[in-house]
This record gives C-alpha cells, structure tokens and sequence, in this order.
C-alpha cells in the first residue's frame, strides 16, 4: 500500500501560481513512477505530468501545461511536486497525484494508488 495525500490546492487569479504537494505514506516511493492527473467538472480525467522514479530524467507533460508547469520529486521527503505558474481558467479541476509500479506511464489505467484530489480553481 502506499497511501497518497495532496495538499496546495485552492483559489488563484488567471496568471498565478500554485505549488501541489503529494506526500506519500508507507511503502517504498522511490520504486514508484509518479504522475498527476486532473479532472474539471463534467469531463474525464486527463494526464498532466508524470516522473519516473528515477528523479528528473524521464518527465513528461501534457501539451496544454508545458512550459507551465513543472513536476518534481524528492524521494527522501516521499513528496512529488507540481508547481503550476501562468495559470489559466481552463486549468481549473481536482488534481490528483498517483503512483505506478511502472517505470513510466501516461496511462490513468497504469496506475496503483491514487490521493483523494485536491481543488484547483482559476478565476478572477
């Protein structure tokens, strides 16, 4: 088991910043890809960026947040981070981090253990 929560969500104007945290429980994170996800009202839930557990050298972004964001992670801490800048209104959705015992995947269906979200919203 490796038990996930969020944290850092919460309300922002259209060009801010919000920094996610995901600190994991439990478990041996650092054998796990790491990934974040989002779903806004009404739709599925999408990828956003995903780090291999390796650290740094495998990353991958959705194509509407690169540039923007920035995923990373500290396996001593066993946190993973997201640090959203430029935000926009259509950012706005519950993020939510999740594990994977693959090496690396952009696949929702992939991964093992999932937090409870945490919301994100962009509005003036």
């Amino acid at each position: 088991q490796l038990p996930l929560v969020e944290s850092g969500g919460g309300l922002v104007q259209p060009g801010g910043s919000l920094r996610l945290s995901c600190a994991a429980s439990g478990g041996t994170f650092s054998r796990y890809a790491m990934g974040w996800f989002r779903q806004a009202p009404g739709k599925e839930r999408e990828f956003v960026a995903v780090i291999a557990w390796s650290g740094n050298v495998n990353i991958a972004y959705t194509t509407s947040v690169k540039g923007r964001f920035t995923i990373s992670r500290d396996n001593a801490k066993k946190t993973v981070y997201l640090q959203m800048n430029s935000l926009k209104s259509e950012d706005t959705a519950v993020y939510y981090c999740a594990a994977a015992t693959a090496l690396f995947t952009l696949r929702a269906d992939e991964y093992d253990y999932w937090g409870q979200g945490t919301q994100v919203t962009v509005s003036s």
